[in-house]
């Protein structure tokens, strides 16, 4: 099934005020002048940390300790964020670095 021009431009639009809307409620909702509410400073703290442990618990999930490579590439990609962000404090870079390992040990090792 293929759309015409006009069902094109209108999911566009939709996709445009739906990625606008979001970057722009925040700052009407919290003007610059106003002090930001406790419980949003809160949720600022903990939000990247809880992020970070559904990440942490959605990639092991599936992992299989007693067949094919018995979890050592998801342990190396797992040690590789652990030491980069112990070192470098910084949460993309553990990512990144933690993807990457993992990926090239399991296209090119395991």
């Amino acid at each position: 099934m293929t759309m015409n021009i006009t069902q094109q431009i209108i999911i566009v639009a939709m996709v445009v005020f739906g990625t606008m809307l979001t970057r722009f409620v925040p700052f009407i909702v919290f003007p610059s002048g106003k002090n930001t509410p406790k419980y949003i400073q809160y949720l600022g703290k903990v939000l990247p940390s809880s992020v970070f442990g559904l990440l942490v618990i959605y990639s092991l999930k599936d992992v299989k300790l007693l067949s094919g490579s018995h979890g050592i590439p998801e342990l190396l990609g797992v040690f590789t964020v652990i030491i980069l962000h112990f070192w470098k404090k910084n949460m993309f870079l553990s990512i990144a670095g933690g993807t990457i390992i993992y990926m090239v040990l399991v296209q090119m090792v395991f």
